[in-house]
């Protein structure tokens, strides 16, 4: 009888192509699963995998049947979230994935709040860029991600709970420092510095301010501490979340912040889930709960 662990197996070498990498991902030996991959396919009947010993190959049946099994596979996991969420409230274990310009921000913000009031819930915080966390979701690895909107999330159900604009921040010595607000013209793009290609924070910002993806730019940087501490330096200009102010700029005296002065909200943040997710009563609590806590710290 086909069995859970098998199709777990199966998929793990699929992902890897290859065996060693797959069943250290297992946490078994590689005899063993190549052993359990041998037992499900004489009892299926069928070759899922053509093997050597350079590489492995999904035999185009074995992509069918390997698709079907990742369906059971979300199915199964489904029902053990609906017999968690049987319990009263956040009371179960919840796996949330979080975009890197987000977490470092919110998650101070809102963790102890949420850990104080929901005390037995057991989370797993998981960062990544968008589009893997998006994928995780889909394929139930993840029960839920939070992620900065406009983002293309087709096939999901998403859920929005803040919005915020951007900042434009210089060194008090620039010529156009100190002044409380902006406009996107205004912004000299040889100075302008923003994250590498794959953050959506880079397309949320040229979007706001119109500006093409061609354009060039001083400097990129993978983390927008980074940014910072280059425009500390006075090697250009940089635009940041409202979110991330306080952490960021905080008390900088050298530093210079001004609003963006384009149409916004510049980015929406949404929590983002399956249409089939068993828990979304969970999913209600949490956006109520990080709107509130959001709000009370913009407040301070």
């Amino acid at each position: 009888m086909l069995t859970l662990k098998q199709i777990d197996y199966a998929l793990a070498v699929a992902k890897n192509l290859h065996f060693k990498k797959a069943a250290d991902e297992c946490f078994i030996s590689p005899s063993t699963l190549s052993n359990a991959i041998t037992e499900l396919e004489s009892q299926l009947g069928v070759k899922i995998f053509e093997r050597s010993n350079k590489k492995v190959i999904v035999t185009k049946l074995g992509q069918e049947i390997l698709a079907k099994a990742k369906k059971i596979k979300l199915e199964v996991h489904n029902i053990h979230e609906l017999a968690q969420h049987n319990s009263r409230g956040l009371s179960h274990s919840l796996s949330i994935g979080i975009i890197p310009t987000i977490s470092p921000y919110f998650l101070p913000i809102v963790l102890p709040k949420l850990q104080k009031e929901f005390s037995n819930l057991k989370l797993k915080i998981e960062e990544g860029q968008s589009q893997i966390l998006i994928n995780r979701v889909k394929e139930g690895d993840l029960d839920m991600a939070i992620l900065a909107l406009p983002y293309d999330v087709e096939g999901l159900l998403s859920f929005k709970f803040w919005e915020e604009d951007f900042f434009w921040v210089s060194h008090r010595l620039n010529k156009k420092a100190g002044k409380s607000e902006i406009r996107a013209s205004e912004l000299e793009h040889s100075e302008l510095m923003l994250l590498e290609d794959g953050h959506c924070l880079k397309d949320h910002i040229l979007d706001a301010c119109n500006i093409s993806s061609s354009s060039q730019y001083s400097l990129k940087a993978s983390s927008l501490n980074t940014l910072i501490q280059l425009v500390k330096g006075k090697m250009g200009t940089t635009l940041v979340p409202k979110m991330a102010l306080k952490e960021l700029v905080g008390n900088k005296k050298d530093l210079s912040i001004s609003h963006l002065d384009e149409p916004g909200p510049h980015r929406e943040i949404a929590l983002i889930t399956r249409p089939n997710y068993a828990g979304m009563e969970s999913i209600g609590l949490l956006i109520d709960f990080f709107g509130k806590s959001l709000k009370e710290f913009n407040q301070i």
